[in-house]
This record gives C-alpha cells, structure tokens and sequence, in this order.
C-alpha cells in the first residue's frame, strides 16, 4: 500500500468530498480523520499530528486560506504539507494559496490517483523514514 504509515487530516464542510477523500485515502493505505471545517481541522491537527492536511477553501466560518495561515504560524506545523482543495483555479486562487503557505491545489472533482499521488509526493521523506525504522 503506497501510503502505509501516512497520517492524514482532511477538512471540507462537502459530506460527499470528505467521504470520497477518506476512502482513495483508505484505500491506499492512509490513516485519515475527517473535519468539517477549519475550526475542527485545527483541533484534531492538534490531537492527530498528521503527516499531510487537504484544507477546502470555500467553508463557513473559518475558510481554508485563514485555517492554512493559523497552521503555519504554529510552529509544529510550519513544514506539514498542505494540500488546497478546491473547484476555484484562478491565478489569484493559486497565488493566495502561496502566500498563505499551502504546498500544491488539488481541482475538484479530484480523482484518487491525484490524490494518492500529491501526498506521495508530498511525504516522500516521511515514507523513506518510517520503511528505514526511524
């Protein structure tokens, strides 16, 4: 299984994104917990420390480009991959997703092959470290 090992945490307010992320995610062998938004993204990044974070843009209350800065001002996270998910892909989206600290956009619909791809790319040094026994 390519993501064996692999934690991650993926927040979206779409019942129907959440479940399809959790089972490519599953599926390739991923540890995944599921938030509904940022303000319960930030509370099980806390409690699960994951290895890579997928962050909807578009939420209620607190969107992804506001729960993407509040995680990389924390100082634990600061190098966490994230992954943007989102159906906008406008030059202005890309940019503002750069200057917030996310690693890479992800396109809605996303396939599972993008996906398992991005956070084997992503946690390459991690997977080499855990088959290592480190």
């Amino acid at each position: 299984m390519p993501l064996s090992g692999i934690k991650a945490v993926l927040i979206d307010d779409s019942n129907t994104i959440r479940r399809s992320g959790e089972i490519f995610l599953t599926q390739a062998g991923c540890q995944v917990v599921l938030a509904e938004d940022g303000f319960d993204g930030l509370s099980r990044i806390i409690d699960h420390r994951p290895d890579v974070i997928f962050i909807d843009i578009m939420m209620p209350r607190l969107d992804g480009y506001q729960t993407c800065t509040l995680i990389r001002n924390n100082r634990e996270f600061k190098t966490t991959p994230i992954i943007m998910l989102t159906s906008k892909d406008s030059l202005f989206d890309r940019a503002q997703g750069k200057l917030v600290g996310s690693d890479l956009f992800l396109i809605k619909p996303f396939s599972k092959k993008s996906m398992v791809d991005a956070v084997i790319k992503h946690t390459r040094g991690k997977q080499e470290e855990d088959s290592n026994g480190q």
